[in-house]
């Protein structure tokens, strides 16, 4: 399997694990000293997003990924994706279309999520 591929199946994963919540698989495709920017300008570590699943407070009902680009830079993989997402978040509703950039680093031949942003478009 080539790098594009390997990303490819990692994004999907990650999206997979972020609709379902699951703690385990998120522990394992994110770096512990991720940082990620929220759209309102936050920027929250590892510890934080997982608190978010941990807790409960996220229940995503759907999450659907376009217009996928991939750039491949020696160890990292930056991906940038449109997404429609819908989810309740403390009892607030989110519904719309986001732009995320993902920076993915390979660590002993597993792939990591370093960095990350999103923004509403």
């Amino acid at each position: 399997m080539n790098t594009r591929e390997q990303i490819i199946l990692n994004e999907d994963r990650l999206l997979t694990a972020i609709q379902h919540g699951d703690i385990e698989d998120l522990d394992l495709l994110l770096h512990e000293d991720l940082l990620f920017n929220l759209p309102n300008g936050v920027t929250i570590t590892k510890a934080m997003d997982m608190e978010t699943y941990t807790s409960g407070n996220l229940i995503v009902n759907s999450i659907l990924p376009t217009e996928q680009q991939i750039n491949l830079i020696n160890d990292i993989a930056v991906v940038s994706v449109k997404i429609e997402l819908k989810a309740v978040y403390n009892s607030q509703s989110i519904e719309g279309i986001f732009r995320y950039l993902r920076v993915w680093k390979l660590f002993d031949q597993e792939w990591k999520v370093i960095a990350g942003s999103c923004v509403a478009i």
